[in-house]
């Protein structure tokens, strides 16, 4: 058979009728939207990111060292040390300032996005639910609407986590019966969003929750990094009921399985 439009049109038509299909959900523009939303700035901050290393290897060349990450003092720090150094070294102005300007420039895009989340989380009350989690802020709370869209979608809060990639692999063959390590299936933004709430809830939350109990019991049991991911997928399941029901965050309620 030749190869046509007409032709393609009816081989997906004679699929459709095997009955083995179903309809894809569609989430609505306004979630989508937010997910658009929260990847632009991921890839800004990306940029950004870049754009300092840039700078310190530009300046490392020629013997000027500048820590990186929280050694660094900050952004303005960062920013008043590079200027600082451009004053002493003149000759290395049109290597450094191109780049200084573009991670200004980024810097200042990055917050604009910042503000319409923030915006976009005080005119949307399901984000409001969900950041009564302690740790969930607008950024999570975002991402986990945008993402998931309707929770009626996902039966159980279960399955919601076992889409997002939080749910370790599993292989069974015969007598073998192996559990792996998570899937990291779904959005990987969301799911980091939720590995830093995580994070956030067993080292710097100063509410004490169930949650937070058996989170620090499980990390003297199997480490940090395990006893994070773990959360992170209670995080997901309590999100999905608390969404459902329209219910806030209950500090002592039972850890759902």
């Amino acid at each position: 058979m030749n190869k046509t439009d007409a032709n393609d049109a009816q081989g997906l038509a004679h699929l459709l009728r095997t009955g083995l299909y179903r309809e894809v959900r569609v989430k609505s523009w306004e979630d989508m939207q937010k997910r658009t939303l929260l990847r632009a700035r991921a890839t800004m901050l990306r940029c950004v990111l870049d754009l300092a290393n840039a700078i310190r290897g530009a300046l490392r060349t020629f013997g000027i060292s500048l820590p990186a990450g929280s050694g660094n003092g900050g952004a303005k720090t960062f920013e008043r040390r590079v200027v600082d150094y451009l004053v002493k070294r003149p000759d290395l102005d049109v290597i450094v300032s191109p780049l200084l300007e573009a991670w200004r420039a980024g810097r200042a895009q990055v917050a604009r996005q910042e503000s319409e989340i923030r915006r976009i989380v005080r005119n949307d009350p399901r984000c409001q639910l969900l950041m009564t989690v302690p740790g969930v802020g607008h950024l999570t709370a975002v991402g986990y609407v945008g993402t998931i869209g309707d929770p009626a979608t996902f039966k159980s809060g279960r399955i919601a986590a076992a889409w997002i990639g939080l749910t370790p692999r599993r292989y069974q063959s015969g007598a073998i019966n192996q559990q792996g390590r998570i899937s990291r299936q779904g959005d990987k933004l969301l799911r980091s969003y939720l590995y830093e709430a995580a994070a956030h809830l067993l080292t710097r939350a100063k509410t004490e929750s169930a949650l937070r109990r058996w989170g620090l019991k499980l990390r003297e049991r199997i480490g940090f990094k395990r006893a994070n991911v773990a959360v992170a997928r209670k995080l997901a399941v309590i999100l999905h009921a608390m969404w459902r029901t329209g219910r806030p965050f209950e500090a002592e309620g039972s850890v759902p399985a």
